[in-house]
């Protein structure tokens, strides 16, 4: 029974994470820079998908949303070191 509950848990805060972070998940996927929208596509079945597949792979998605925190990061810097 102990063991239910963290598997659970662990569902249950990656449901969130993907329903939290829908807006933003190009971060997570497809890099820094984010696409633009594809008219007549469906937001709440891409809401849905987004939080099923980050419901089981969401420490993955973290450590991709990081990597590109970090890329981003070290963009700015380079930019800002490039206007002095």
């Amino acid at each position: 029974m102990e063991l239910n509950i963290y598997i659970l848990v662990f569902l249950l805060f990656g449901a969130l994470f993907g329903l939290s972070t829908y807006s933003y998940q190009h971060i997570f996927s497809e890099g820094p820079h984010k696409p633009d929208a594809p008219t007549g596509s469906s937001t709440v079945g891409g809401r849905v998908l987004w939080a099923l597949v980050c419901t089981f792979l969401w420490p993955l998605m973290i450590l991709t949303g990081l990597n590109s925190a970090w890329i981003l990061a070290k963009r700015k810097r380079q930019a800002a070191a490039a206007d002095h």
